[in-house]
């Protein structure tokens, strides 16, 4: 028996819901007798009667009731099956627009793209950003489709996703003195400090809330040196030259190498990630298939690491 044609279905399903083959051959913008005909070749190969006549109105059998349900979802299966095809080709042939903090690369990035480029090999990657500040920028004024910041953000024309990651800021030293208990903002104050983010401090999420407390507490802060990325303050820091604050992921495998100690805030500063993308703005499904596997890079990542140990001695 010939098996029913997509082309088929898609008739029969359209002249069961308008009820007229007049007015099914006009949505497929067909003539109404080569539509007919094709209703008529399906019910020969099925050897049922599908419709029966009510005046002008079509009326489906109990066999074309049956029917139905299953050639709608057919239908509907190829359907998604054509998109699936439509959707993978402007994946493979687009280009991720991402933006992110700059040390991102030392936890995520590295393997993000990396399974990213084996899974589409043929999609390029375009990565960049300094600060979270500086992404947001970007993808409010177009120039990059989406990022991973830290919160909180400047969210105007943005929308934000819930927290996708969390950190914790630790303070390190090369003094044990200095980190024997958690530091509180009065010790901070008094304490040679190198911070990061030089170019960013007025806007960067951990300098601000640092800046916050001390206020609060009636202390100034003011750093020894600043540079622009936790990575160098954390060489300085080994070479003695001050203490400083630094995201745990970013700076745990050059604490332990470094021979540095470290100790928590208090209060604790947890950091909190999210995406962002621009209001109103489109996403390609390149972009939008490396924001995916970011995320479940992230929950492996967080998944893998331990809760974060007591300060080390």
């Amino acid at each position: 028996m010939p098996l029913p044609t997509v082309r088929q279905l898609e008739y029969f399903v359209t002249a069961a819901r308008v009820g007229t083959f007049a007015a099914a051959s006009a949505e497929h913008r067909i003539a109404q007798p080569s539509l007919s005909e094709q209703i008529a070749v399906l019910e020969q190969n099925l050897g049922l009667r599908l419709f029966s006549r009510t005046g002008r109105r079509l009326t489906l059998t109990e066999a074309g009731r049956q029917l139905l349900p299953l050639a709608e979802r057919a239908v509907n299966d190829v359907v998604e099956l054509a998109d699936f095809g439509r959707r993978v080709k402007s994946i493979e042939e687009g280009t991720v627009s991402f933006g992110t903090f700059n040390s991102a690369h030392l936890y995520l990035l590295t393997d993000l793209i990396r399974e990213f480029h084996e899974q589409h090999p043929g999609v390029r990657i375009r990565v960049t950003g300094l600060n979270s500040a500086e992404v947001a920028d970007a993808v409010r004024g177009g120039e990059l489709e989406a990022g991973l910041v830290q919160l909180p953000v400047d969210d105007r024309d943005l929308v934000v996703s819930q927290s996708v990651f969390v950190d914790q800021v630790v303070y390190v030293s090369r003094n044990p003195s200095h980190t024997a208990e958690p530091v509180a903002i009065e010790t901070l104050a008094s304490r040679p400090l190198i911070l990061s983010e030089a170019r960013w401090s007025q806007d960067d999420p951990l300098r601000v809330s640092i800046l916050q407390r001390a206020q609060a507490a009636g202390r100034a802060l003011t750093p020894i040196i600043e540079v622009e990325f936790q990575t160098h303050a954390l060489e300085l820091a080994a070479q003695g030259v001050g203490d400083s604050l630094v995201s745990y992921h970013v700076g745990r495998s050059v604490i332990a190498e470094r021979g540095l100690q470290w100790t928590t805030l208090t209060p604790a500063f947890n950091e909190h990630y999210a995406f962002i993308t621009r209001r109103g703005g489109a996403v390609s499904p390149a972009t939008t298939e490396f924001m995916k596997l970011a995320h479940r890079v992230l929950a492996r990542l967080t998944a893998n690491s331990p809760v974060l140990p007591s300060p080390m001695s």
